[in-house]
């Protein structure tokens, strides 16, 4: 039996391939369980409308997260820290404080887990930090730390 498959699954296959399975598995475990369909013409005519609509999709993602890019060119986000007694900055403006900075007064919406540069800023004076928004877009977000005094 010819399957076209519509998930991945375990050694047997990886989404739109089709492969040939035996008529138990693919009648009784693939084809119930929403994982591939029997292969013919209907079946390819809709995984290609399915792909080219999954393609459509990735494009406008990946146009949001260029445009998202962008904006975050424009922002300097500001923080304070105190001084301490030989001029160096007391603790560190983590990613996360920066997330909630960007979310509280820019509505952006970034996880933490997408900052490239995993560490905190922890001196006074202006630092880029990089940002994977997408797959292959990197965005950039300047933030500076005043002395608070």
């Amino acid at each position: 039996m010819k399957i076209l498959l519509l998930a991945d699954v375990k050694g047997v296959g990886k989404k739109g391939e089709i492969k040939e399975v035996s008529d138990g598995y693919g009648a009784n475990f693939i084809i119930p369980r929403g994982l591939g369909k029997l292969l013919n013409n209907s079946a390819l005519g809709e995984y290609k409308q399915m792909q080219k609509k999954e393609a459509e999709e990735e494009e406008e993602r990946i146009s949001n997260a260029k445009k998202q890019a962008e904006q975050l060119k424009t922002i300097e986000l500001i923080f304070k820290a105190k001084v301490g007694k030989n001029g160096a900055m007391i603790g560190t403006v983590s990613p996360k404080a920066i997330e909630d900075k960007l979310k509280a007064e820019y509505q952006i919406n970034i996880d933490k887990r997408k900052f490239i540069d995993k560490y905190s800023v922890n001196a006074f004076g202006k630092t880029c930090l990089k940002i994977e928004l997408y797959k292959g877009v990197i965005g950039e977000v300047t933030v500076r730390v005043l002395e608070d005094k």
